[in-house]
């Protein structure tokens, strides 16, 4: 038996993004298109830094 090895992705869907981060898929792509969520765009995919999930949650933490 062969063991498949998973390799991180540095990259993942806005759809993939809306469910880590808990949000509607609407309202992932509005963070996109207003720049608080960075994206990268190859074709006509658009796709997000995993690291851009981490900085868009450090930059609007709420310390209480």
């Amino acid at each position: 038996m062969s063991q498949v090895e998973q390799i991180p992705r540095a990259l993942i869907s806005v759809n993939e993004a809306a469910r880590v981060i808990g949000v509607s898929r609407s309202f992932a792509y509005e963070l996109v298109a207003s720049g608080h969520l960075t994206s990268v765009r190859l074709g006509r995919r658009v796709l997000v830094p995993v690291s851009a999930i981490d900085d868009l949650i450090t930059r609007n933490r709420v310390d209480t």
